[in-house]
């Protein structure tokens, strides 16, 4: 590369050279007879119109471009073999074209003549033409550094005259002159800009000369909003702290004295807690706090004795006064349905709680038995003569004036339902070889008439099961049970004559039909439900009230049930 140099001579150009490489770039001027840095010769364009060709250089330089040429030449045939290398043919005028169209987007020759670069002359900056192989610089500037290879190649640097200094790099998140002051004690925003934009045309370098006064204004608002978060929490600490006093240690808020002359009803459900009690009483306008009734029924002796029910209570009543009304039998509207009890009762109950005249339930039963929620395997037969009749599930139940009858009812059937439905009775049915679940029902119902007492019920519910064995020897299917014919007079009568009962051909009638009657002749209870599901195997068929009251002795054969029937009649007198 040290023949191509720019000097004369056979000499290559030393590095430490001061014009060495491109110094016009560099900020130097270019003299008038020195070669151009790009390997081109000094032009005036007023004398020289056109180009130079290369004969016309002296010296010794057309020589060494000759060389230089042929060399490129050599080298690109070479390496290329069909593309030639044909910089000959061209000027340097299309040398500067070519390489502004593909490289700057055909921007044309730039000519600097001012005060600061020019002598006089126009200084002719030229571009070589575009040397895809990088070997140009070589060839016309020996070991040029390549200024179109660095971030400053495009657009070309100004001329110094015109150069500006470029504004002091500045980013959004760069606080400004109070470094570290966070932009919201600092003010920023809006505000910020309106001042650089509408100020005394300082523009951002104005932030630097803000006087005091803005910091403090910033620092007033800091402060102020650091004393309402303060406050604040105070407050918030303050409440919290009284409520956790009150809820602790002070006294529960309570009503004085035994009430108003306003009477409400309300009805307290199975299982309820004190807690739950003391919501209804409070939802009721009854106590003014739950954990004032809680605290009055713990101190209270007889408080956990409270049942569910409806209670007959008054308005704005102190929490003790509550609880005191609530032990008295006089507040409570309930309806008790007692095991065995039949539905004629239990309806007019009903009546005598709700203060209707006697049959309205009676008659609202027979007319929405269907509408009450009875399950579906209920009411299975047209002889039946009452569908409600063991559905009324034994247990107490609100009833207070101005309650419907349809609404009592409807508690007393989804009881049975579901007490029905914890003892499977549906799978029983098949298992005890009975038609269907409301036959065990019925059974149950004959042991909750015919027993006297929890040891009965076993023994009771096995004669039922052998006696309904056609085959069997003592009664070849007949029941002949004293409750039944009872009930379809709706009595209880235990002194029956024969005749009487021989005489009547009613289907709940046992002494003159066989099997079990259409239905339920009461309501069952839960001793006797499970007795019924799990009787005795001991072979009785008999049984006798020896005593006409509480004592039922059992027998297995018919001698040993007439002996039973004397001793009856001896103590009895008849």
């Amino acid at each position: 590369m040290t023949e191509y140099g720019r000097g004369e001579g056979s000499e290559p150009w030393h590095p430490e050279d001061p014009l060495y490489g491109d110094g016009g770039w560099g900020g130097q001027q270019a003299q008038e007879g020195q070669q151009s840095p790009y390997g081109g010769q000094p032009q005036h364009y007023p004398e020289q119109p056109q180009q130079p060709q290369y004969g016309d250089w002296g010296n010794g330089r057309q020589a060494a471009y000759g060389q230089a040429q042929q060399h490129y030449q050599q080298q690109h045939q070479q390496q290329y073999g069909e593309q030639q290398y044909n910089q000959q043919q061209y000027n340097q005028q299309q040398y500067n074209q070519q390489y502004d169209q593909q490289q700057y987007g055909a921007q044309p020759q730039q000519q600097y003549d001012n005060g600061d670069w020019a002598t006089g002359t126009h200084s002719h900056v030229q571009y070589a033409a575009s040397d895809p192989y990088g070997q140009q610089g070589m060839a016309y500037g020996g070991q040029q550094p390549d200024h179109y290879g660095t971030p400053d190649a495009y657009p070309p640097p100004e001329p110094p005259s015109r150069r500006r200094a470029e504004p002091e790099p500045r980013t959004d998140w760069d606080p400004g002159p109070d470094q570290g002051e966070h932009a919201f004690f600092a003010g920023g925003g809006d505000d910020d800009d309106s001042d650089d934009e509408a100020g005394d045309g300082g523009g951002r370098g104005d932030r630097r000369g803000r006087g005091g006064k803005e910091k403090k204004r910033r620092s007033g608002c800091a402060c102020l909003v650091v004393l309402l978060v303060l406050g604040g929490g105070v407050g918030g600490v303050g409440y919290f702290g009284y409520q956790y006093y009150q809820d602790r240690f002070a006294p529960a808020p309570d009503f004085a004295g035994e009430g108003t002359s306003q009477i409400v009803t309300v009805e307290i459900p199975k299982g309820a807690t004190g807690a739950a009690i003391g919501r209804a009483l409070k939802a009721a306008g009854v106590v003014k706090s739950v954990d004032a009734f809680v605290s009055a029924q713990s101190q209270n002796p007889e408080g956990n004795k409270i049942q569910a029910g409806a209670y007959l209570l008054k308005k704005q009543m102190s929490a003790e006064s509550a609880v005191a009304m609530m032990l008295d039998p006089k507040s409570q509207n309930n309806v008790l349905v007692k095991p065995g009890e039949r539905n004629i009762s239990v309806y007019q109950a009903i009546d005598e709680q709700l203060e209707l005249s006697s049959g309205t339930t009676k008659k609202v039963a027979e007319k929405q038995y269907d509408s009450l929620g009875l399950p579906s395997w209920a009411d299975d037969n047209k002889e039946i003569k009452d569908p409600l009749e063991g559905f009324l599930y034994p247990g107490t139940y609100p009833a207070a004036k101005g309650m419907k009858p349809e609404t009592v009812l409807k508690e007393m059937v989804a009881q049975a339902a579901r007490k029905y439905d914890q003892f499977g009775v549906e799978a029983k049915a098949k298992a005890l070889k009975l038609k269907s679940p409301l036959q065990v029902v019925t059974v149950a119902s004959l042991v909750q008439a015919e027993g006297k007492t929890i040891e009965d019920y076993r023994k009771m519910a096995e004669v039922v099961y052998n006696r309904l064995d056609l085959a069997n020897p003592e009664t070849y299917g007949l029941l002949q049970f004293d409750s039944t014919f009872n009930y379809l007079k709706n009595e209880s009568n235990i002194d029956i004559s024969e005749s009487e009962i021989n005489n009547n051909k009613d289907p709940y009638n046992t002494y003159t039909q066989k099997g079990l009657p259409p239905g339920p002749i009461g309501n069952p209870g839960d001793v006797a439900m499970k007795a019924t599901l799990d009787p005795t195997k001991d072979g009785w068929y008999y049984f006798v009230a020896v005593d006409g009251v509480s004592k039922t002795e059992f027998a297995k054969t018919h001698a040993e049930f007439q002996r039973l029937k004397d001793k009856f009649n001896e103590s009895s007198g008849s």
